[in-house]
């Protein structure tokens, strides 16, 4: 683990929702203060529509770290159910568990509940995270919760928190009344370059963190690229990097490092496609786009490599043909490819060279008097 080694307290890039490391992006700032407002006029229907990995979750549980003096919360993430099992979620949420089926019943329940929050004076403010995953059946069971009202207030407030396909099913023609009730829709962008900056920087200072800065300026630009601004696949891609630093014994972040991990993180060569075609690399060179790694003038080796791989030397022994086309090649390697094909050729030239010495040693042999 990397923490004693830079100095941090606990895991600055971690995979859970902890409201400790939130970073407040202008975009954040600006969901976070259209749910509280809405929250607070009671607006029924709230809407948070993001991309995947954009800290939804993480927002919500501050939202309501907000409210838990002044409202009584349910958070709910079980999302894929029907309407009786989403009723009864949401009851044990309250801390009412009940192996009742009857769905009339489990209404009523819920209704009583909302009754004595309101004559407590508390708010009852319902999340319900993924909910792009909801049945119809069961978002239209969500729409008939925000019935349960007064003449004068909703007695719940409800954040439907979901990714884009939530919206799709909101736009549906049958979803109208349901959609016509969220009366506030907000949404999350992805961080520029200088916020992925300030978002590592605030993860670092929130684990103890009091050096200089630990990624060089090239190096953030390359996780910005990569990452798209995504919290989530900033947090995996950094995680990557400090583990790789420790290993290289490294206590500044360089751009070589960033692109290793980028490499390693290349999902494509794991890929049924890429593993049927590095199937055939069994001598070198069998692979595509072999001008790639020997640039614009190859220089030919040793007559086997040269036949593995297909190209044939000019009269010069430098310039040739590659393919038969001479150095134009259909397909283009990725970094990922690239290092692969890199690695067969050095065992390749490793294994050459040992045979040229076992034959050197060889012809010696009678001249040394060795049977």
């Amino acid at each position: 683990m990397f923490l004693s080694y830079y100095g941090l307290r606990e895991q600055p890039f971690g995979v859970t929702p902890d409201p400790r490391f939130l970073y407040l992006s202008p975009a954040h700032r600006e969901a976070l203060a259209s749910m509280v407002y809405g929250i607070e006029a009671g607006r029924g229907f709230i809407g948070l529509i993001a991309p995947p990995g954009m800290g939804k979750t993480t927002l919500l549980f501050h939202l309501l770290e907000k409210f838990r003096s002044s409202a009584r919360t349910a958070f709910l993430f079980q999302t894929q159910c029907n309407s009786r099992e989403f009723m009864r979620f949401l009851l044990a949420e309250l801390g009412y568990e009940s192996d009742d089926r009857d769905f009339v019943r489990m209404h009523e329940e819920f209704n009583n509940r909302l009754l004595q929050e309101a004559r407590a004076g508390n708010r009852f403010i319902v999340v319900i995270d993924e909910a792009q995953n909801l049945d119809p059946s069961v978002l239209e069971t969500v729409r008939l919760l925000s019935d349960f009202e007064t003449p004068r207030a909703k007695l719940m407030q409800i954040i439907l928190a979901g990714q884009p396909e939530l919206a799709d099913k909101l736009a549906r023609p049958g979803m109208i009344q349901l959609r016509q009730r969220v009366s506030l829709v907000t949404g999350l962008k992805p961080l520029s370059f200088e916020e992925t900056n300030k978002y590592i920087q605030h993860r670092l200072r929130a684990v103890g963190y009091s050096g200089g800065p630990m990624f060089t300026p090239d190096a953030l630009v390359r996780v910005s690229d990569f990452t798209s601004g995504i919290p989530r696949n900033i947090n995996n891609l950094c995680f990557n990097c400090l583990s790789l630093g420790c290993a290289l014994q490294k206590k500044v972040i360089d751009s070589e490092i960033v692109d290793e991990v980028i490499a390693d993180l290349d999902i494509t060569q794991h890929t049924s496609q890429a593993v049927h075609s590095s199937a055939g690399y069994g001598s070198v060179g069998h692979g595509p786009g072999v001008a790639q790694v020997f640039a614009e003038d190859p220089v030919s080796t040793a007559a086997p490599l040269n036949d593995s791989i297909g190209y044939t030397p000019g009269s010069n022994g430098r310039t040739g043909n590659l393919g038969g086309n001479g150095y134009k090649h259909q397909s283009v390697l990725s970094p990922a490819e690239a290092k692969a094909y890199m690695q067969q050729v050095a065992a390749q030239l490793q294994g050459f060279s040992r045979a040229v010495g076992d034959f050197a040693a060889g012809r010696k042999a009678p001249d040394n008097g060795i049977g």
